[in-house]
């Protein structure tokens, strides 16, 4: 266990780095609240943190249909906005692992590197780098139901996948059970994809709705009020789909519970 002497070191180099946040298109255009809510939070622990203007699509719909020319483009933008911060944090898995792990398209330069290497999803920052302790701020009065994307626990390790023996982990619950009176409840089958898949919801519509059907009873069963996710745009297909149902479910980012608004 970290002593409060080497927490309180690295907090102080941690207050002194450049922090860029990288607010998806998607969330930018359809989610505003959830990037208030990440740069809120990130603030609340004295970080110095700036949003980039220029910066546009990661390239993850072009790089997932194969179109590499498209994605080169929106990969070297990504580069130039980000190449000078210590840290790049978003609040989204999928496009987090395509920074991360696929940012192929383009030549492997130290600029490159640099950012593909400290790109972090808004969980795994809280959790490894900075290793918050508590959410004095945050109340949610709610039973709460959690839906880890298969690209946060495959790709980033945000939790344990049920197909690989090890200890059992979860830094997205870890994080949301310290936030006061919120209630999680289990459900049967936590890592199963929701059947948003960015594009295969589009190529594979009647699977992906009924997946996406399966996660929504399965939230229903248990009790849930609220999902709550790292990844906005499996609960943008979550909320499409229970709406189409009449299930009464609300859809929430992680970010917003952990600050405490805005909802």
């Amino acid at each position: 266990m970290a002593t409060s002497t080497y927490m309180q070191d690295k907090r102080e180099v941690l207050k002194r780095a450049k922090v860029g946040l990288f607010i998806p298109c998607y969330i930018d255009l359809v989610f505003p609240e959830v990037g208030i809510a990440t740069l809120e939070l990130l603030e609340k622990f004295d970080l110095d943190v700036s949003f980039p203007l220029d910066q546009t699509c990661c390239g993850q719909p072009m790089s997932n249909s194969g179109d590499e020319a498209n994605s080169a483009g929106a990969e070297r933008l990504f580069v130039s906005n980000f190449k000078d911060y210590d840290y790049i944090i978003g609040p989204a898995g999928s496009c987090v692992k395509q920074v991360r792990c696929h940012f192929d398209a383009i030549d492997q330069t130290e600029q490159v590197k640099h950012v593909r290497k400290n790109t972090y999803e808004l969980v795994e920052f809280l959790h490894d780098i900075l290793q918050v302790q508590s959410f004095p701020w945050a109340d949610f009065p709610h039973s709460v139901a959690i839906h880890n994307s298969c690209s946060s626990i495959r790709g980033l390790g945000l939790a344990k996948p049920s197909e690989i023996m090890g200890p059992y982990f979860n830094k997205t619950e870890a994080l949301l059970k310290k936030v006061k009176r919120l209630v999680l409840v289990p459900v049967d089958r936590p890592d199963d994809c929701c059947g948003f898949g960015g594009t295969f919801c589009i190529t594979d519509e009647a699977v992906s709705a009924r997946m996406g059907l399966d996660k929504v009873n399965d939230h229903l069963r248990h009790g849930a009020e609220y999902v709550v996710s790292p990844d906005m745009s499996c609960l943008m297909h979550q909320q499409g789909v229970a709406r189409r149902a009449e299930a009464n479910l609300k859809y929430i980012h992680v970010a917003q519970v952990l600050n405490g608004g805005p909802f």
